[in-house]
This record gives C-alpha cells, structure tokens and sequence, in this order.
C-alpha cells in the first residue's frame, strides 16, 4: 500500500497537496466505481477531476494532507489499484474549482476505436526516473519524443526533445508519418505523469517501432527526484496552478509571450469562448491590450479588418 505522507516529512508542511495518478486496469462497471469514486470525494472534501473507463481510472485531485491520505489508504485497499503510482505536488486550495467525475470511453483519448492499444498487452519498456537520469549523465544514444499538446511544451521540456504539434493526444496518428525515421532508433515517450507516454508507447509499437521506452510516472515523478535537472523550463499542469516547478522556482523561464515576445510563464486562454485553447501570453501585454485570440481561425468572426488587425497586435 502505497502511504507516502509517512516517508514525506516535509508533506507536514503543506495545507494541500495535488495527487496525480492512472492506472490502466480493468473495470467491469465504470458508472458504479464513478458513484463510489464521488461519495468517497465528498466524504473527505477532495476537489479534481476524474476520468472513469472500461480500461482504468485517469485522476487529479487536490485536498489536504489528511484526505489526500485517506484517499491513498482506500484506493489502494483496492486490489486492482493497489500498486498504483501516486505522484503528489504541493496544492494551493484553489487547484480546482469542484469535484468532476465522468465515465468516457477512455481515460486518455487516442481515438483508435476498435484499433486501440491495451497498455496490459502492448506498451514500452518502463524506464525509472533513476535510470532515465543515468542515461542524461552518461551520454546514452536515445530520441525523447514528448507526448504532451504543443501549449504544454511551450513552458518546458527535456533538452532536445522532439516535439510532436499536438492539439490534442488523439493527433498522434496523424503526426506519425513525421516519426517515421525512428523507427529503428531507441525512443522515449514522456508525458506529465505517465497515461499518454504508456499509451502512446504501445502505439509505436504496434506501428513497428522497434526500441521503445516510457517514462515511468512521467515528469512529475523525473523533476521531483531530480529537480533543476536535465529538464528546460518548468512542468504545464492542468489545474488553477497552470505551472509547477521542483526547484524553488530558480530555473531558467524559456516560455515566450505570443504577443511581445519576452519570457513568461503566464498561460491564458483564448479570447473565444468556444476554443477555451491556452497560450502564453506576459502579464504585461494582458493588462495593457486584454485578451487576445490564440488562432487565425479564433478570430475569423471579426471579419477581413479584425484578422489583420490581430494579427498585427500579435507581431508587435
């Protein structure tokens, strides 16, 4: 059982914490464990997002040390999530606004349909942080390539990573043609904390990639035992924190306003409401032009005038 409150003594610290976990497993009744999966939230005043599926549970909660214990007591009483990996961070009581929990299709969305990959019969070679870290020191030959959406990037990333143009995780198959030259090469799926880097590794693959690796726990699990270490710019997180750091806040920012150009890592979103797409954009230029869109085709309602108008505001 995995109860790392007692092994953490600097957890005793802090007023919330953030716990990020996945674990592909079966569940025979996913609208069921949902309802559980909520009452148990309740109970202990636990805030996040939850994602409920025939192929396992993909989660993010925030709440304070004593719930987030609980909650890891209970889950892992559970024989199916009993070696799950929980990865934590330090919460600020407003990571997020309510507790959802939703039943979809799949806890990561690939869209392959009746062609999707089961991590439980297909996937990369897991790869500790430990040993990805042995690997950066010692000069080992490999290609990273990150699973994240192209706004995470833009924040940080590993040095030298290829970056996939990722909307979204179902792009993937799309972006494929353009990974075709490793397929002979020893490759390294990375993600936040691990879901789509597992996923994505059985794709590969599946796709006839022949040495494929994942990282274990992803970056969250990398940068909090190696902070400030072989990792450019802080971690995007898909919580009221929108971005994270191990290290104290001392790494270089590499983030870049779209509108002035100068680092930031401040992300907003998308003027039109029905994109909800995340940028990063300085504080700066926030107060001083509002909100902007983040698209050609997000600002195509404002006409002929209002496209080059935004444009130009954009290349200033």
């Amino acid at each position: 059982m995995q109860i790392p409150f007692e092994t953490k003594p600097q957890i005793k610290d802090w007023d919330f914490v953030v716990l990020l976990f996945y674990k592909y497993v079966h569940i025979e009744n996913p609208t069921q464990f949902m309802n559980e999966q909520r009452t148990l939230c309740e109970k202990l005043g636990i805030k996040g997002r939850f994602i409920v599926a025939h192929e396992g549970l993909n989660g993010t909660c925030e709440g304070t040390p004593e719930a987030a214990n609980e909650y890891i007591k209970t889950i892992t009483s559970d024989p199916r999530f009993a070696d799950m990996h929980i990865k934590y961070s330090r919460g600020t009581g407003t990571s997020f606004p309510k507790l959802k929990i939703k039943v979809r299709p799949e806890i990561v969305s690939l869209g392959l349909d009746e062609h999707d990959v089961d991590p439980n019969q297909i996937t990369g070679t897991h790869l500790k942080p430990e040993e990805l870290h042995k690997w950066f020191e010692n000069g080992e030959e490999f290609e990273i390539i990150d699973m994240r959406n192209d706004y995470e990037h833009a924040v940080g990333h590993f040095p030298n990573s290829i970056l996939p143009k990722l909307k979204n995780f179902r792009d993937l198959p799309k972006e494929l043609p353009n990974l075709e030259h490793l397929k002979d090469k020893k490759v390294l799926t990375v993600c936040t904390g691990g879901v789509r880097c597992e996923k994505a590794s059985g794709y590969l693959k599946s796709q006839g990639f022949k040495d494929v690796y994942q990282l274990d726990g992803g970056m969250v699990s990398y940068m909090e035992q190696f902070p400030g270490k072989n990792f450019n710019g802080a971690m995007y997180s898909f919580d009221g924190r929108n971005v994270i750091d191990y290290d104290g806040q001392s790494h270089e920012i590499i983030g870049t306003c779209k509108r002035c150009g100068n680092k930031t890592e401040n992300y907003v979103d998308c003027k039109n409401e029905s994109c909800h797409g995340q940028f990063l954009y300085c504080k700066d230029c926030l107060n001083k032009y509002g909100k902007m869109y983040c698209k050609d085709r997000c600002y195509g309602h404002l006409g002929f005038i209002g496209k080059i108008l935004n444009r130009i505001l954009l290349k200033r």
